[in-house]
């Protein structure tokens, strides 16, 4: 094997007013670690937004609404760059409880969490979220939950757009408004779920867990090209890389934004290489995989891709 060293690292230099995409492309120009990774997943990302052939996949995991992630999610869907979004049950939970305008608060990791069980606050990591937000989220999605049609069936992804339609803002209300589905295959795993089961004690509606696989497969049959944005892993990355599975077609893009290792053999470390060796992506599929906390990454991929395609004019 033949090394070459035909483009050197370039030292950054950071400047007053730098915007996010000069920060990216320097970035790039170092080239070096994640950093470099970034650069890499805007230049993917960006070719994949700008693809008109190409569905758009998003996955998202982790508890990104809590950390205040969720506008992002829902100004992308707004912009047309979401035509699918997968997520966790937790994560529309949270976008629920904000959208009916209860708030997650800004706390701390290092305290006392017996003292906060006895103040009724629950914790993730370094935001509070109090149990009177979810007494607000109980009233609310019962409520909801009893407009649905007696004796009828419905999917999970029909399920959240009716949610979505009683909401104003958040990921579910633009969902619903720009006719985006929204897939969570494990609805179970969060409040939105066991809301759903204290409401079927007493009702007769059916959430069908295999009712949403027509339409998403047909969708997957039906694209030319298909691009995804994994936040995190999980369920959601799982779930939106095998819906290829039953098709001759693969990912064409794929970037994942994931703080996991891959050597744990852990679904949200594994690698998108990985998922080459199971025809999930193609095999010339352009992907790219950044370590480090998405509170970070996703935030600094969209500004610098979003600026790249609405350059500003001063």
């Amino acid at each position: 094997m033949t090394h070459q060293c035909d483009e050197p690292v370039t030292q950054m230099h950071l400047k007053p007013a730098m915007t996010v995409g000069e920060l990216v492309n320097a970035m790039g120009k170092a080239g070096a670690y994640n950093g470099g990774s970034l650069y890499h997943a805007a230049e993917i990302y960006e070719q994949m937004l700008r693809d008109k052939d190409t569905t758009k996949f998003f996955g998202l995991a982790g508890a990104m609404v809590p950390a205040g992630m969720g506008g992002i999610v829902s100004d992308l869907i707004k912009d047309g760059h979401i035509n699918i979004l997968v997520s966790t049950g937790a994560n529309l939970t949270h976008d629920i409880i904000e959208a009916i305008g209860c708030h997650h608060f800004h706390g701390t990791a290092f305290c006392n969490d017996i003292e906060l069980r006895h103040d009724e606050i629950n914790r993730i990591y370094d935001v509070y979220l109090p149990n009177e937000a979810f007494e607000h989220f109980e009233t609310f999605m019962q409520g909801v939950y009893g407009e649905l049609e007696p004796g009828s069936k419905v999917s999970i992804s029909g399920l959240l757009r009716h949610i979505g339609l009683h909401l104003k803002t958040g990921i579910l209300a633009t969902a619903a408004q720009k006719g985006i589905p929204v897939y969570c295959p494990a609805v179970q795993d969060s409040m939105v779920g066991l809301q759903y089961w204290l409401f079927s004690q007493t009702n007769t509606v059916t959430v069908d867990a295999f009712a949403d696989m027509p339409a998403l497969l047909d969708i997957c049959f039906a694209t030319k090209k298909a691009g995804a944005l994994l936040v995190g892993g999980g369920v959601p990355k799982n779930f939106i890389l095998q819906s290829m599975l039953m098709t001759p077609n693969g990912f064409n893009y794929a970037i994942q934004l994931t703080g996991d290792r891959p050597d744990l053999g852990g679904l949200s470390g594994a690698t998108l290489d990985e998922a080459r060796s199971w025809g999930k992506i193609t095999e010339d599929a352009k992907a790219v995989t950044v370590y480090g906390d998405a509170t970070i990454t996703l935030p600094v991929l969209v500004a610098a891709v979003m600026e790249r395609l609405e350059p500003c004019l001063t």
